[in-house]
């Protein structure tokens, strides 16, 4: 009887853990981020990082996306995106304002659409 109760008990315990794992979902998305330089690579990343719930944030330059893992339960991608605008790099999402744009160093600024 002692071994039936135990092994239930077991079994609720880690079906528990198993929920709370689902719980704190992580979620892997791709934006665009317009930028040219290892500089901009550095500020795109620093700014995606500043937002609370950011896991993962990687710029490349060749392809202009920003492969990012965020949870979802603290985050979404707009958040992060309208950070990455208030410091001059248009998103998918949000146009930085000129005037972040221009205090891009000159290397960082690019063709704006």
């Amino acid at each position: 009887m002692k071994n039936i109760l135990l092994a239930t008990f077991m079994a609720l315990f880690s079906l528990s853990g198993f929920a709370q794992e689902k719980a704190n979902k992580n979620a892997k998305q791709s934006i665009t981020v317009k930028g040219n330089c290892e500089m901009c690579k550095k500020r795109i990343e620093k700014a995606a990082f500043a937002v609370k719930g950011v896991r993962s944030a990687v710029w490349s330059s060749e392809t202009q996306k920003l492969e990012l893992l965020i949870n979802e339960n603290k985050t979404d991608s707009k958040k992060v995106q309208k950070a990455i605008a208030n410091i001059g790099h248009d998103t998918e999402a949000y146009k930085a304002e000129q005037k972040d744009y221009d205090a891009l160093h000159g290397c960082c600024q690019y063709v704006r659409d």
